[in-house]
């Protein structure tokens, strides 16, 4: 199965730093953010990775290529653990990369992506949500497509405030835990309409029929091509699925989310936990007393 990474948008909630850097290389203690995702693919089987780009993006495709200078520098001082490192990240996987030539929305930058998916069943990462699990994410999701043979998506319980910054799915009966038939999608809608508090977390296993229902997608929400819109006229053809999935999910959609997250991630590692558990604890005093 191929993956593909939705990585054109212009990161406004998080300007002015992303003026010059994608919010996809914000960096989560010295990763960025979008090598949790391409290291979920892998962990899950898949190696051939297609990235959607836009403007700006070259930063990107500059950390998944081979870095000459540094990989010399870091050999001839011998810090051999640096230079494993930084090697591994060039030969993660065989990634390739698109441009989305204008911001028409997820829908269009999935679309970008036809020719190299083709007629095969296909994953989508969202290069902005990262997953703590035992088993990856998508390979959860790939699971229950290989069960039912069908497009299955992500899904999560959400707080209310949240609701109309998200996609909502309407499920119906489950057919095994965790697995709903979805019945309707409704993007962003207000708190007093979301047909449930179930919402679309960014992992998708799809059938390459949702590149029609995009082509007859019209422009939606906020002007743009939306995905949700697309997999309400897929649900129509086909059977589609939420999974709400095992694992510890971090959404990275604005700053303070951004800000948590780097927290829990430092404090995932022993090299930082005890330390910064200190310091949070002094600056709690110092701040509240």
């Amino acid at each position: 199965m191929k993956g593909l990474i939705p990585a054109a948008g212009l990161g406004i909630r998080f300007l002015p730093v992303t003026k010059s850097i994608p919010k996809e290389m914000l960096p989560l203690i010295d990763k960025p953010t979008i090598q949790y995702v391409v290291e979920e693919a892998v962990e899950s089987g898949i190696n051939d990775i297609l990235i959607v780009t836009g403007r700006g993006k070259h930063a990107i495709e500059d950390y998944f290529d081979t870095a000459y200078e540094l990989e010399s520098s870091l050999r001839q001082k011998g810090k051999f653990d640096l230079l494993e490192t930084i090697e591994k990240i060039s030969n993660l996987a065989d990634i390739q990369y698109i441009r989305q030539k204008k911001p028409l929305g997820l829908g269009h930058a999935i679309l970008c992506a036809k020719k190299h998916i083709g007629d095969e069943p296909f994953a989508v990462f969202l290069g902005d949500v990262i997953v703590f699990s035992e088993k990856p994410c998508i390979k959860q999701l790939m699971e229950k497509y290989e069960k039912y043979q069908s497009s299955t998506i992500a899904v999560e319980r959400i707080e209310p405030s949240y609701i109309e910054s998200s996609g909502v799915v309407k499920p119906g009966q489950p057919v095994e835990k965790n697995l709903y038939p979805i019945e309707d999608l409704v993007e962003k809608p207000k708190r007093s309409d979301a047909p449930s508090d179930l919402g679309i977390f960014g992992r998708y296993v799809l059938t390459p029929e949702i590149f029609n229902c995009i082509e007859e997608t019209k422009p939606g929400y906020g002007g743009e091509i939306q995905l949700t819109d697309a997999l309400k006229l897929l649900r129509r053809k086909q059977d589609l699925f939420g999974y709400e999935f095992y694992g510890e999910s971090h959404d990275l959609g604005n700053k303070m989310d951004w800000l948590k997250t780097t927290f829990d991630v430092a404090l995932r590692q022993e090299e930082f936990r005890d330390e910064l558990l200190a310091f949070i604890k002094e600056r709690i005093n110092v701040h509240v007393g």
